[in-house]
Protein backbone atom coordinates (compact mmCIF):
# COMPACT_ATOMS: atom_id res chain seq x y z
CA UNK A 1 0.00 0.00 0.00
CA UNK A 2 1.11 3.59 -0.62
CA UNK A 3 3.35 5.51 1.74
CA UNK A 4 2.72 9.11 2.85
CA UNK A 5 4.50 10.51 -0.22
CA UNK A 6 2.88 8.02 -2.58
CA UNK A 7 -0.58 9.01 -1.38
CA UNK A 8 0.34 12.64 -1.89
CA UNK A 9 1.50 11.85 -5.42
CA UNK A 10 -1.79 10.05 -6.13
CA UNK A 11 -3.70 13.11 -4.94
CA UNK A 12 -1.69 15.39 -7.23
CA UNK A 13 -2.20 13.15 -10.25
CA UNK A 14 -5.86 12.33 -9.64
CA UNK A 15 -8.27 13.76 -12.19
CA UNK A 16 -11.36 15.24 -10.55
CA UNK A 17 -14.92 15.52 -11.71
CA UNK A 18 -16.89 17.59 -9.23
CA UNK A 19 -14.87 16.57 -6.16
CA UNK A 20 -11.38 17.32 -4.93
CA UNK A 21 -8.84 14.63 -5.73
CA UNK A 22 -7.93 14.27 -2.05
CA UNK A 23 -11.51 13.15 -1.37
CA UNK A 24 -11.48 10.63 -4.19
CA UNK A 25 -8.25 9.04 -3.03
CA UNK A 26 -9.35 8.91 0.62
CA UNK A 27 -12.70 7.32 -0.20
CA UNK A 28 -11.25 4.73 -2.52
CA UNK A 29 -9.16 3.33 0.36
CA UNK A 30 -12.10 3.38 2.79
CA UNK A 31 -13.94 1.25 0.24
CA UNK A 32 -10.95 -1.10 -0.02
CA UNK A 33 -10.94 -1.52 3.78
CA UNK A 34 -14.62 -2.49 3.77
CA UNK A 35 -14.02 -4.96 0.96
CA UNK A 36 -11.19 -6.57 2.97
CA UNK A 37 -12.84 -6.74 6.41
CA UNK A 38 -16.42 -7.31 5.21
CA UNK A 39 -17.49 -4.88 7.94
CA UNK A 40 -18.94 -1.38 7.84
CA UNK A 41 -16.34 1.36 8.12
CA UNK A 42 -16.86 4.84 9.56
CA UNK A 43 -13.94 7.22 10.05
CA UNK A 44 -14.22 10.03 12.60
CA UNK A 45 -11.35 12.46 12.12
CA UNK A 46 -10.50 15.81 13.68
CA UNK A 47 -7.90 18.15 12.21
CA UNK A 48 -6.74 19.46 15.59
CA UNK A 49 -3.11 18.50 14.99
CA UNK A 50 -2.84 20.84 11.99
CA UNK A 51 -5.08 23.70 13.17
CA UNK A 52 -4.64 26.49 15.74
CA UNK A 53 -6.15 25.43 19.08
CA UNK A 54 -8.53 28.43 19.17
CA UNK A 55 -10.57 27.11 16.24
CA UNK A 56 -13.88 25.81 17.65
CA UNK A 57 -15.70 22.53 16.96
CA UNK A 58 -12.70 20.22 16.58
CA UNK A 59 -13.63 18.26 19.74
CA UNK A 60 -16.34 15.65 20.16
CA UNK A 61 -19.68 17.43 20.49
CA UNK A 62 -23.40 16.86 20.23
CA UNK A 63 -23.54 17.91 16.60
CA UNK A 64 -21.29 14.98 15.64
CA UNK A 65 -24.29 12.67 15.94
CA UNK A 66 -25.72 14.28 12.78
CA UNK A 67 -22.63 13.13 10.92
CA UNK A 68 -22.88 9.64 12.35
CA UNK A 69 -26.58 9.39 11.53
CA UNK A 70 -25.81 10.28 7.92
CA UNK A 71 -22.96 7.75 7.81
CA UNK A 72 -25.01 4.94 9.39
CA UNK A 73 -28.05 5.47 7.14
CA UNK A 74 -28.56 2.60 4.68
CA UNK A 75 -25.65 0.54 6.03
CA UNK A 76 -26.11 -3.19 6.59
CA UNK A 77 -25.94 -3.01 10.37
CA UNK A 78 -25.81 -6.80 10.74
CA UNK A 79 -22.12 -6.88 9.73
CA UNK A 80 -20.89 -4.68 12.57
CA UNK A 81 -18.79 -1.53 12.53
CA UNK A 82 -15.09 -0.71 12.36
CA UNK A 83 -14.83 2.83 13.75
CA UNK A 84 -11.58 4.65 12.89
CA UNK A 85 -10.88 7.33 15.51
CA UNK A 86 -8.52 10.31 15.42
CA UNK A 87 -9.64 12.86 18.02
CA UNK A 88 -8.39 14.97 20.95
CA UNK A 89 -11.54 14.15 22.95
CA UNK A 90 -14.43 16.40 23.88
CA UNK A 91 -17.72 16.57 25.74
CA UNK A 92 -18.43 13.69 28.11
CA UNK A 93 -22.21 14.01 27.64
CA UNK A 94 -21.90 14.01 23.84
CA UNK A 95 -19.63 10.97 24.09
CA UNK A 96 -22.17 9.08 26.19
CA UNK A 97 -24.93 9.88 23.70
CA UNK A 98 -22.78 8.85 20.73
CA UNK A 99 -21.82 5.51 22.28
CA UNK A 100 -25.46 4.79 23.12
CA UNK A 101 -26.44 5.51 19.50
CA UNK A 102 -23.72 3.31 17.98
CA UNK A 103 -24.46 0.47 20.41
CA UNK A 104 -28.11 0.62 19.41
CA UNK A 105 -27.37 0.72 15.69
CA UNK A 106 -24.80 -2.10 15.65
CA UNK A 107 -25.88 -4.19 18.64
CA UNK A 108 -22.51 -3.38 20.31
CA UNK A 109 -20.60 -5.14 17.49
CA UNK A 110 -18.01 -2.37 17.23
CA UNK A 111 -14.25 -2.46 16.84
CA UNK A 112 -12.37 0.81 17.30
CA UNK A 113 -9.29 1.40 15.14
CA UNK A 114 -6.70 3.94 16.31
CA UNK A 115 -4.14 4.71 13.58
CA UNK A 116 -2.41 7.41 15.64
CA UNK A 117 -4.18 9.16 18.53
CA UNK A 118 -7.54 8.87 20.27
CA UNK A 119 -7.38 10.89 23.46
CA UNK A 120 -9.63 11.60 26.43
CA UNK A 121 -13.27 11.12 25.36
CA UNK A 122 -11.90 9.30 22.30
CA UNK A 123 -10.36 6.78 24.70
CA UNK A 124 -13.73 6.43 26.38
CA UNK A 125 -15.31 5.56 23.01
CA UNK A 126 -12.54 3.02 22.41
CA UNK A 127 -13.34 1.39 25.76
CA UNK A 128 -16.96 0.96 24.66
CA UNK A 129 -15.92 -1.34 21.79
CA UNK A 130 -15.46 -5.12 21.75
CA UNK A 131 -11.80 -4.62 20.87
CA UNK A 132 -9.32 -1.91 19.93
CA UNK A 133 -7.02 -2.23 16.92
CA UNK A 134 -3.73 -0.40 17.55
CA UNK A 135 -0.23 -0.31 16.10
CA UNK A 136 3.15 0.57 17.51
CA UNK A 137 2.50 4.20 16.55
CA UNK A 138 -0.97 4.31 18.19
CA UNK A 139 -1.87 5.96 21.48
CA UNK A 140 -4.84 6.35 23.77
CA UNK A 141 -4.94 8.89 26.59
CA UNK A 142 -6.15 9.40 30.17
CA UNK A 143 -9.87 9.84 30.78
CA UNK A 144 -9.63 12.25 33.71
CA UNK A 145 -12.21 15.07 33.20
CA UNK A 146 -10.99 18.57 32.41
CA UNK A 147 -12.52 21.99 33.05
CA UNK A 148 -11.04 24.61 30.76
CA UNK A 149 -7.89 22.55 30.38
CA UNK A 150 -7.53 22.02 34.14
CA UNK A 151 -7.81 18.48 35.49
CA UNK A 152 -10.75 18.04 37.86
CA UNK A 153 -8.65 15.74 40.06
CA UNK A 154 -5.86 18.34 40.20
CA UNK A 155 -8.37 20.88 41.53
CA UNK A 156 -9.46 18.49 44.28
CA UNK A 157 -5.83 17.64 45.11
CA UNK A 158 -4.94 21.33 45.32
CA UNK A 159 -7.86 22.01 47.66
CA UNK A 160 -6.84 19.11 49.90
CA UNK A 161 -3.28 20.42 49.89
CA UNK A 162 -4.60 23.78 51.06
CA UNK A 163 -6.57 22.16 53.90
CA UNK A 164 -3.54 20.21 55.14
CA UNK A 165 -1.23 23.21 54.81
CA UNK A 166 -3.54 25.47 56.83
CA UNK A 167 -3.87 22.80 59.53
CA UNK A 168 -0.11 22.70 59.92
CA UNK A 169 0.42 26.45 59.54
CA UNK A 170 -2.65 28.70 60.02
CA UNK A 171 -0.59 31.69 58.85
CA UNK A 172 -0.61 30.22 55.33
CA UNK A 173 -4.38 30.73 55.08
CA UNK A 174 -4.20 34.13 53.27
CA UNK A 175 -1.92 32.63 50.60
CA UNK A 176 -4.21 29.68 50.00
CA UNK A 177 -7.28 31.92 50.08
CA UNK A 178 -5.92 33.81 47.07
CA UNK A 179 -5.47 30.52 45.21
CA UNK A 180 -8.68 28.73 46.20
CA UNK A 181 -10.71 31.93 45.85
CA UNK A 182 -10.56 31.62 42.07
CA UNK A 183 -12.97 28.66 42.18
CA UNK A 184 -16.64 29.49 41.72
CA UNK A 185 -19.26 28.11 44.16
CA UNK A 186 -20.01 24.37 43.76
CA UNK A 187 -16.92 23.96 41.52
CA UNK A 188 -15.39 21.31 43.78
CA UNK A 189 -18.64 19.35 43.70
CA UNK A 190 -18.74 19.62 39.91
CA UNK A 191 -15.21 18.23 39.74
CA UNK A 192 -16.10 15.27 41.95
CA UNK A 193 -19.25 14.52 39.96
CA UNK A 194 -17.43 14.72 36.62
CA UNK A 195 -14.78 12.29 37.85
CA UNK A 196 -17.41 9.88 39.17
CA UNK A 197 -19.46 10.08 35.97
CA UNK A 198 -16.55 9.44 33.60
CA UNK A 199 -15.37 6.47 35.68
CA UNK A 200 -18.86 5.00 35.94
CA UNK A 201 -19.42 5.34 32.19
CA UNK A 202 -16.19 3.64 31.14
CA UNK A 203 -16.47 0.94 33.79
CA UNK A 204 -20.02 0.17 32.70
CA UNK A 205 -19.11 0.06 28.98
CA UNK A 206 -16.21 -2.30 29.64
CA UNK A 207 -18.41 -4.62 31.68
CA UNK A 208 -21.21 -4.66 29.10
CA UNK A 209 -19.12 -5.18 25.98
CA UNK A 210 -15.33 -5.66 25.94
CA UNK A 211 -15.15 -7.77 29.12
CA UNK A 212 -18.63 -9.26 29.08
CA UNK A 213 -17.29 -12.82 28.67
CA UNK A 214 -14.71 -12.51 31.46
CA UNK A 215 -15.34 -14.27 34.77
CA UNK A 216 -13.94 -11.34 36.78
CA UNK A 217 -15.61 -8.69 34.63
CA UNK A 218 -16.24 -6.14 37.39
CA UNK A 219 -12.76 -6.34 38.90
CA UNK A 220 -11.10 -6.18 35.48
CA UNK A 221 -13.11 -3.15 34.41
CA UNK A 222 -12.36 -1.39 37.68
CA UNK A 223 -8.60 -1.98 37.29
CA UNK A 224 -8.57 -0.52 33.77
CA UNK A 225 -10.57 2.55 34.81
CA UNK A 226 -8.35 3.09 37.83
CA UNK A 227 -5.29 3.35 35.58
CA UNK A 228 -6.89 5.47 32.86
CA UNK A 229 -8.47 7.93 35.28
CA UNK A 230 -5.55 8.27 37.71
CA UNK A 231 -4.36 11.83 37.19
CA UNK A 232 -1.66 11.47 39.84
CA UNK A 233 -0.31 8.46 37.96
CA UNK A 234 -0.47 9.80 34.40
CA UNK A 235 0.71 13.27 35.59
CA UNK A 236 -0.76 15.07 32.54
CA UNK A 237 -3.94 14.82 30.49
CA UNK A 238 -1.86 14.76 27.30
CA UNK A 239 -0.03 11.57 28.33
CA UNK A 240 0.17 9.08 25.45
CA UNK A 241 -0.65 5.49 26.42
CA UNK A 242 0.94 3.04 23.98
CA UNK A 243 -0.47 -0.18 22.56
CA UNK A 244 1.82 -2.20 24.85
CA UNK A 245 0.66 -0.33 27.95
CA UNK A 246 -3.00 -0.61 26.93
CA UNK A 247 -2.59 -4.36 26.68
CA UNK A 248 -0.76 -4.48 30.05
CA UNK A 249 -3.61 -2.78 31.89
CA UNK A 250 -6.07 -5.32 30.47
CA UNK A 251 -7.74 -3.76 27.42
CA UNK A 252 -8.63 -6.12 24.55
CA UNK A 253 -6.03 -4.99 22.00
CA UNK A 254 -5.62 -6.33 18.47
CA UNK A 255 -2.15 -5.67 17.05
CA UNK A 256 -2.17 -3.87 13.71
CA UNK A 257 1.20 -5.34 12.75
CA UNK A 258 -0.28 -8.87 12.86
CA UNK A 259 -1.87 -8.28 9.43
CA UNK A 260 0.42 -6.44 7.01
CA UNK A 261 -2.28 -5.78 4.41
CA UNK A 262 -4.70 -4.42 7.01
CA UNK A 263 -1.95 -2.30 8.53
CA UNK A 264 -1.13 -0.79 5.14
CA UNK A 265 -4.79 -0.03 4.46
CA UNK A 266 -5.34 1.66 7.83
CA UNK A 267 -2.18 3.76 7.64
CA UNK A 268 -2.91 4.77 4.04
CA UNK A 269 -6.38 5.94 5.08
CA UNK A 270 -4.76 7.88 7.92
CA UNK A 271 -2.31 9.54 5.51
CA UNK A 272 -5.19 10.46 3.20
CA UNK A 273 -7.09 12.16 6.04
CA UNK A 274 -4.00 14.07 7.11
CA UNK A 275 -3.49 15.27 3.53
CA UNK A 276 -7.14 16.34 3.47
CA UNK A 277 -6.67 18.59 6.48
CA UNK A 278 -3.43 19.96 5.01
CA UNK A 279 -4.98 20.82 1.63
CA UNK A 280 -8.56 21.86 2.47
CA UNK A 281 -10.44 24.01 5.04
CA UNK A 282 -11.90 20.85 6.61
CA UNK A 283 -11.54 20.63 10.39
CA UNK A 284 -13.63 17.51 11.09
CA UNK A 285 -14.87 14.62 8.94
CA UNK A 286 -17.31 11.77 9.59
CA UNK A 287 -17.21 9.43 6.58
CA UNK A 288 -18.27 5.89 5.72
CA UNK A 289 -16.97 3.36 3.19
CA UNK A 290 -19.74 4.25 0.74
CA UNK A 291 -18.49 7.79 0.36
CA UNK A 292 -21.12 9.48 2.53
CA UNK A 293 -19.38 12.21 4.49
CA UNK A 294 -20.23 15.09 6.79
CA UNK A 295 -17.42 17.63 6.64
CA UNK A 296 -17.08 20.52 9.06
CA UNK A 297 -15.34 23.37 7.26
CA UNK A 298 -13.40 26.33 8.59
CA UNK A 299 -15.31 28.97 6.68
CA UNK A 300 -16.40 32.52 7.38
CA UNK A 301 -14.78 34.40 10.29
CA UNK A 302 -16.06 33.18 13.66
CA UNK A 303 -18.17 30.50 12.00
CA UNK A 304 -17.73 26.97 10.76
CA UNK A 305 -19.95 25.69 7.95
CA UNK A 306 -21.02 22.08 7.72
CA UNK A 307 -21.65 20.26 4.45
CA UNK A 308 -23.00 16.81 3.68
CA UNK A 309 -21.35 15.12 0.73
CA UNK A 310 -23.49 12.37 -0.79
CA UNK A 311 -22.16 10.31 -3.70
CA UNK A 312 -24.37 9.65 -6.69
CA UNK A 313 -22.93 6.13 -6.86
CA UNK A 314 -20.69 3.92 -4.66
CA UNK A 315 -16.95 4.68 -4.47
CA UNK A 316 -14.96 3.33 -7.38
CA UNK A 317 -11.35 2.42 -7.99
CA UNK A 318 -8.44 4.75 -7.49
CA UNK A 319 -8.06 5.35 -11.22
CA UNK A 320 -11.71 6.12 -11.97
CA UNK A 321 -13.59 9.41 -11.44
CA UNK A 322 -16.48 9.82 -9.01
CA UNK A 323 -19.06 12.62 -8.94
CA UNK A 324 -20.86 13.76 -5.81
CA UNK A 325 -23.48 16.37 -4.97
CA UNK A 326 -23.02 18.87 -2.14
CA UNK A 327 -25.89 20.03 0.02
CA UNK A 328 -25.30 22.81 2.61
CA UNK A 329 -26.66 22.17 6.07
CA UNK A 330 -27.32 24.51 8.98
CA UNK A 331 -24.22 26.58 9.98
CA UNK A 332 -22.66 25.50 13.25
CA UNK A 333 -20.77 27.92 15.47
CA UNK A 334 -20.08 26.29 18.81
CA UNK A 335 -19.69 22.92 20.49
CA UNK A 336 -20.21 22.50 24.27
CA UNK A 337 -17.05 22.93 26.39
CA UNK A 338 -14.92 19.82 26.82
CA UNK A 339 -14.72 18.28 30.24
CA UNK A 340 -13.04 15.02 29.21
Amino acid sequence: MPSWNTVLDQIRRRQTNGLQSVDLVRRSYLAKLHKYTKRNVIAYYSGWLSRPPQIPNMDIGDDDKNGFMAAVHKLDRSIGLDLILHTPGGSISATESLVDYLWTMFNKDIRVIVPQISMSAGTMIACSAKSILMGKESSLGPVDPQFGGVAAQAVLDEFQMAVESIKQDPHSAPLWQAIIGKYHPTFLLECMQAIDLSREMVESWLQENMFIQDADVKAKAKRVVQVLSDHSGTKTHSRHISMRRCREIGLNIEELEADNYLQDLILTIHHAFMHTFAQTPAIKIVENHKGVATVLMQGMPQMAQQFMLQPTKPPVGIDQPMIINSEPLIPQSTIPPSIS
